[in-house]
């Protein structure tokens, strides 16, 4: 049987998911981050993007979160996120309309436009495709 550790996935509504998983991989500010048991305690902050969950059974989950933290204690993984939903439940076709609407913002910017809430928004939207396009696989 396989190495198992507890992981929390909660966002500030509710708990998305609680259970034992075998690794966890999430998107950090630095890049790519997988967690497995036995994993050295850290602290780090999230950007959106793809969480997966590799359970006992050798299944998968994947959820989108919005940005956040990731804490990794003895034997526990827990993700704090602003936003965390199951990646299934992402709207593509909105994440895809909210991409082509920054793009036009952009590309007709006016004296309203800013540029850091569209780069945010951009980054978001596309994050919820990479989470869909990682459940599809």
């Amino acid at each position: 049987m396989a190495m198992t550790m507890h992981c929390d996935i909660v966002s500030a509504e509710k708990q998305i998911f609680s259970g034992l998983v075998e690794m966890v991989v999430a998107t950090g500010t630095l890049g790519d981050l997988g967690v497995a048991p036995g994993h050295a305690p850290l602290l780090t902050e999230l950007i959106p993007g793809p969480v997966r969950c590799v359970l006992r059974d050798g299944g998968e989950e994947i959820y989108y979160v919005s940005g956040g933290y990731l804490e990794v204690q003895a034997g526990t993984v827990t993700v704090l996120a602003d936003t965390a939903i199951r990646a299934g439940d992402v709207d593509e076709a909105a994440a895809q309309q909210a991409i082509e609407d920054v793009q036009k913002a952009i590309a007709n910017k006016d004296s309203e436009f800013e540029y850091s809430r569209a780069a945010t928004q951009l980054a978001e939207a596309v994050a919820q495709l990479r989470a869909l396009k990682q459940l599809k696989k």
